[in-house]
């Protein structure tokens, strides 16, 4: 049975990348998000340039509708695989009370709840007796408290606790779960207009998603089980051990309220 990965999130950004990134190592792929059109062209491009199976559907995965319809598809094509990869995930930035709830919920149903969904059901999906290897997108802003992303930075820490207890609970079966942590990642406009608004600060925390794709996989194929790209990441990642978070999230509440005004004034 040929390796075979299922990607969330796949229709752009990391996803894309890391549909590319397995696709060069000979995996097939079946790669879900929101927008049917969007994996279609994907789908067809990675086909022509590498030669593999390519599945798709699109799926809302707050919707259970939707996601049952999903694992339908994947039963019905009998497909199994050895690499799930939970890309999907969003963030309404902006002070806590000043995004609706209903927002503030949909983070956690797709920065949580799908995740869970999705890994609990792909592991019953494993190809028998290979390692199985499972890549959570995590953030950087796992390790800190940060206000106006309260509720995304908290989903991360979630996600992050997640992967580390269920690579030390799943190891003993062959399975292995990295939890991927970056910082910014040029992926779209609104995005880049973010890490540009953060100053010299976002732009060297930045790291481009193909190189994000190329390592992490290689590092989660390694058994890894956290990989923070770039040096910049990693030397912030320590400074956050060496204070206490009370004093980490003042900094970062000055930051964000800077970075604000900044891109208010730029606007």
């Amino acid at each position: 049975m040929n390796n075979c990965a299922l990607i969330s999130g796949a229709a752009g950004g990391l996803g894309k990348a890391m549909a590319l990134e397995c696709a060069k190592r000979g995996y097939d792929l079946y790669i879900t998000d929101i927008s049917e059109v969007k994996l279609e062209s994907i789908s067809r491009g990675i086909k022509r340039q590498y030669n593999v199976d390519v599945y798709y559907k699109e799926c809302e995965l707050t919707d259970s509708s939707s996601v049952r319809l999903l694992w339908e598809n994947i039963e019905k094509k009998g497909l199994f695989f050895n690499m799930l990869i939970n890309v999907a995930g969003l963030d309404y930035e902006g002070e806590f009370m000043q995004v609706d709830t209903e927002r503030l919920n949909h983070i956690v149903k797709v920065n949580i709840e799908s995740v869970i969904t999705m890994t609990h059901n792909a592991i019953k999906y494993r190809i028998p007796g290979e390692r199985m290897t499972i890549i959570n997108v995590s953030s950087l802003a796992a390790y800190y408290p940060m206000p106006f992303k309260a509720v995304y930075s908290a989903s991360k820490r979630f996600l992050l606790n997640l992967s580390l207890a269920l690579n030390q609970e799943l190891r003993d079966q062959n399975i292995f779960v990295t939890a991927l942590c970056p910082a910014g990642m040029p992926s779209n406009e609104e995005v880049i207009r973010s890490i540009n608004s953060q100053g010299i600060a976002g732009r060297i925390t930045t790291v481009n998603v193909s190189a994000i794709a190329h390592s992490c996989i290689d590092k989660a194929l390694l058994g890894k089980k956290i990989y923070i790209p770039g040096f910049a990441n990693v030397f912030l990642h320590f400074l956050s051990t060496l204070f206490p978070s009370s004093i980490q999230v003042s900094y970062i509440h000055r930051r964000w309220s800077w970075s604000k005004k900044n891109e208010a004034y730029k606007a």
